[in-house]
């Protein structure tokens, strides 16, 4: 673990704070490659994930999805095992959901 995780604390409800983790692209990147090949996994697990990794209580769905974004766009990692192609998200991916579907049914 060579980078250091940015962990910022929130309000959540009335009288309670949250540690929210702020994910670098690298850390989105290395949880992406470590997904299972030919199955789509859920980008809520994988910020679960990364939040229990990193010792948060949660890990920030803004971010995660921004890198996502950015990731589809220079291929750094395999996106397509986390982003559902049938959901609007998928849009936004390079590729669109056609690209995610074709990704991973060659990983099958």
């Amino acid at each position: 673990m060579d980078e250091l995780p940015v962990i910022k604390s929130r309000r959540k409800g009335r009288s309670q704070t949250q540690s929210m983790l702020i994910p670098s692209e690298g850390m989105v990147a290395d949880a992406l490659r470590a997904a299972p090949p030919g199955r789509l996994s859920d980008v809520a697990a994988l910020r679960r994930a990364l939040a229990v990794q990193y010792g948060a209580d949660a890990c920030c769905p803004v971010t995660t999805q921004r890198h996502l974004v950015q990731i589809s766009q220079d291929g750094s990692a395999p996106f397509w095992r986390v982003v559902d192609p049938d959901r609007p998200f998928a849009r936004r991916m390079a590729g669109g959901p056609d690209r995610i579907r074709e990704r991973l049914a060659a990983e099958r």
